[in-house]
């Protein structure tokens, strides 16, 4: 019988009962660089190694500038001394509450290895020429798409989006399809980078950079501390 289709009075029984008693390693200090970025590209390349379907998803939280949280998965696209970068639909639903609360968190969720990564700070527009650099690398079908979706807004029918991209199929027939002004990318600037490592029994463990030099790059030891939290 399927976990999602059992007999009512019996769905609480079976979701309690699914649990893993972590086992896959341990986590202390030295195991990890100095400085977050270091630790982030070490675990980041353990994780692509492992085979694991896209290991640069990450759950990124956002919240209106009433305080209303809402949550997705997107793609980091680079992750350098600045600190981590996705790119998306300006007008979307992000880009809309990134622009009236400039604060976002993002976890990765690296289930296979039994860890995860949880990133909080703030975000800023990435300048418009990486923007366009980066497009530019993108396939053209991506390219088109970004252009044909109206992302986050309500649609009467699929058939509409799909006749947008063939109208942009033929106004642009070649390679060169441009950015549109409503498309960009931002930067989360860690305030703290916190690396989890499931444990036996629930006892896992929790270090965490949290800056406190303001304007320490990631890959500045002397600007963070490491500090180890209660599972």
């Amino acid at each position: 019988m399927s976990l999602w289709t059992p007999p009512a009075d019996d769905a609480p029984a079976r979701l309690a009962d699914l649990r893993v008693n972590y086992q896959a390693g341990t986590l202390e200090p030295a195991d990890l660089p100095g400085h977050p970025l270091g630790a982030f590209a070490a675990w980041f390349d353990e994780a692509a190694a492992s085979g694991m379907p896209e290991p640069n998803a990450m759950v990124l939280a956002t919240a209106d500038a009433g305080g209303q949280p809402s949550a997705r998965t997107v793609l980091l696209k680079q992750a350098d001394a600045r600190g981590f970068v996705f790119y998306t639909n300006l007008e979307s639903r992000k880009g809309s509450e990134l622009r009236a609360n400039p604060r976002a968190s993002c976890v990765f969720p690296w289930i296979a290895l039994q860890r995860q990564v949880c990133i909080v700070g703030r975000a800023e527009l990435i300048d418009r020429a990486e923007v366009a650099d980066y497009f530019a690398s993108r396939p053209r079908g991506s390219r088109l798409g970004a252009w044909a979706s109206r992302q986050s807004t309500v649609l009467d029918d699929r058939s509409s989006l799909e006749q947008r991209y063939r109208d942009l199929e033929a106004r642009y027939p070649d390679d060169a399809v441009p950015v549109p002004e409503f498309w960009g990318g931002w930067l989360i600037v860690p305030e703290t980078v916190e690396f989890w490592q499931g444990r036996v029994s629930r006892l896992h463990d929790r270090l965490r950079f949290r800056r406190v030099v303001a304007s320490a790059a990631l890959d500045d030891p002397s600007g963070w501390t490491l500090e180890r939290l209660s599972p």
